[in-house]
């Protein structure tokens, strides 16, 4: 699916300098939604008073905007909650475009209409949309999206994209209500993306980040895949193997007593009340920014520097993680702990069995082999790659 209108060069303003120092922000216009799905880590109720109150205005975000751009953003991701119940949704996709950034909205469809499917036409976002498709049929999707006549109004939003030539590509969760549903969706796929096109599964869900309902917590837990049932998913791909032995062979190391190995706090999430955080997932207050009283920059430059500095010193950690090679594969991280044990740096049992399970598929272990005990590990990586 491609463009068919392009933005004239006089309606942006480029940012200067000699190269971006933030290449995209991501900020979280609401955490209400028009779904309540079963399965999702951030949702408040689409009529939420309180949160709606408490949401960042108009003039803010658009200062939030200019000063990403003013350190040479060139992208921002609009998400949620659903980012569509923003009444002003569509000044701020304009401000951001006009600023010359490129826009990812993450959006579940159903808010879709034709005068938003004619704006994003004649203004496309410079990404795709990005659309969570829950079910292909009426009742797993409503069931997984918890509202009733929710997946005809996904439907109707696919068909007004369709019909404006607006780019969009779907991502699915792998839920008790729709796994009867993939063949159709993979079969969905192949027509709106082509014939190469791989289906992208939400399936290993993390909890909720606010650490603020034990309840669904626990229905989360239930719902994701085993490490066996993930393997059977990911196996499907007939490019998994092939693009991990290019992954294993850049990313897969031992990270030490560091807790940031990633990408966190190089860039920000911004909440939907204006706090700065090193990554989506990290919720804890300690590591996030208020920008009522601080700038992007400050936050940036000079507060997450700081966190980044942050070691563990949790023994668990230190005798297992600290010495995994699997750390890259292992989804292990401060933002992951933080979800389930309200630290930085406990391991998270389950993120350890799926590695695992990954990496026995793959024969870089073996039959209860632990891949902290592994010496050799850097020889089995160089070979798995090569092969």
């Amino acid at each position: 699916m491609t463009y068919t209108k392009k933005l004239k060069p006089h309606e942006f303003v480029f940012p200067a300098g000699k190269g971006p120092r933030l290449s995209q922000i991501d900020i979280e216009l609401t955490e209400r939604c028009n779904n309540n799905c079963i399965h999702c880590l951030i949702n408040r109720q689409e009529n939420d008073e309180h949160a709606h109150s408490r949401e960042m205005d108009t003039a803010f975000v658009k200062d939030l905007l200019k000063q990403a751009a003013d350190l040479g953003c060139l992208a921002v991701r609009f998400t949620g909650g659903e980012p569509l119940l923003r009444e002003d949704f569509a000044e701020l996709y304009m401000f951001a475009r006009r600023l010359g950034m490129h826009v990812i909205l993450f959006t579940n469809g159903r808010l879709i209409t034709p005068e938003l499917a004619r704006l994003f036409a004649k203004y496309p976002p410079g990404k795709p949309i990005e659309v969570s498709v829950y079910g292909m049929r009426p009742e797993s999707y409503d069931a997984a999206a918890g509202k009733k006549g929710a997946h005809a109004e996904f439907w109707r939003g696919m068909e007004l994209l369709r019909e404006h030539k607006v780019w969009f590509v779907v991502k699915s969760s792998i839920l008790p209500p729709n796994r009867d549903d993939m063949v159709d969706f993979e079969q969905w796929l192949t027509e709106i993306d082509g014939e190469d096109s791989q289906p992208r599964y939400a399936m290993n869900f993390d909890l909720r980040a606010r650490r603020d309902d034990p309840g669904k917590n626990e229905r989360i837990r239930r719902l994701r895949l085993s490490p066996e049932e993930t393997m059977s998913v990911l196996k499907r791909s007939p490019i998994y193997v092939d693009s991990m032995r290019e992954f294993c062979g850049k990313f897969m190391s031992p990270s030490g007593n560091k807790l940031f190995s990633c990408g966190a706090g190089h860039g920000t999430c911004v909440d939907a009340y204006g706090k700065a955080q090193m990554c989506m997932g990290l919720r804890d207050p300690e590591t996030v920014v208020d920008l009522h009283e601080a700038t992007l920059k400050a936050a940036l430059e000079h507060s997450f520097p700081k966190l980044r500095e942050i070691r563990a010193t949790d023994p668990e950690y230190l005798a297992r993680c600290a010495r995994c090679f699997l750390k890259g594969l292992c989804e292990q991280c401060p933002a992951k702990s933080w979800m389930e044990h309200g630290t930085l740096d406990t391991p998270v049992e389950y993120l350890c069995g799926l590695a695992h399970a990954q990496a026995l598929y793959l024969g870089l272990i073996t039959e209860n082999e632990k891949a902290w005990e592994v010496e050799n590990w850097r020889e089995r990586i160089d070979l798995f790659s090569r092969k």
